[in-house]
């Protein structure tokens, strides 16, 4: 039985012995695997760049660089983490509280210190942003811990785009809309305000 564990055991440790770390050594997340066998076809290139503000803001550099005509005297890819940062304490740290009205949703976005902060930003910008294009109105009110949102339908007797507002909610209703990349390269080339 022994022989027949070290017979098991052998070949994975010997695999082992190409895995291990040094101390101070680390991962080459940029290296392309070696194959053990010859290869026939071409191998797979990474496609993702890493977290997502990192991927959205490296979205952003590649369009500044191939654009000839980028004055990089404005850019400012500070002002568009900075909104990132919104977009992500919006998201993942606001507390939100709806209520059905005649037409549409009253959302209550609240939270404390930067979260409030970034939550009358964005609801703001999106609110001017969206206008009355996706069929709603839409009315920012500050409050104390953040903003109250008012999204009702252009036709509130439209009971489908009453079903929507409410189904998508006040972080659904905040992806709506083609303007979001738009406004990160209009935030990054200086010429769109945070």
């Amino acid at each position: 039985m022994r022989l027949l564990l070290i017979a098991f055991a052998f070949p994975i440790a010997l695999a082992a012995q190409g895995m291990t770390h040094a101390p101070g050594m680390s991962h080459d997340h940029g290296a392309t695997a070696k194959p053990s066998a010859p290869a026939t076809a071409a191998p797979t290139a990474a496609t993702q760049t890493g977290q997502a503000t990192f991927a959205a803001i490296a979205e952003i550099v590649r369009i500044l660089e191939a654009d000839p005509t980028t004055d990089w005297s404005k850019v400012s890819i500070e002002a568009l983490r900075q909104h990132l940062i919104d977009m992500d304490d919006l998201t993942m740290r606001a507390s939100v509280k709806t209520e059905e009205i005649a037409g549409g949703a009253a959302f209550t976005v609240t939270g404390t210190g930067r979260v409030r902060d970034a939550i009358r930003r964005m609801a703001k910008e999106h609110g001017q942003m969206m206008g009355s294009a996706e069929g709603v109105r839409w009315v920012t009110a500050e409050i104390p811990e953040g903003a109250k949102v008012t999204v009702t339908s252009t036709t509130p007797g439209d009971a489908k785009r009453v079903a929507r507002i409410r189904g998508l909610g006040f972080l659904g209703l905040m992806t709506v809309g083609e303007h979001h990349t738009v406004h990160h390269l209009g935030v990054a080339r200086g010429t769109m305000m945070h």
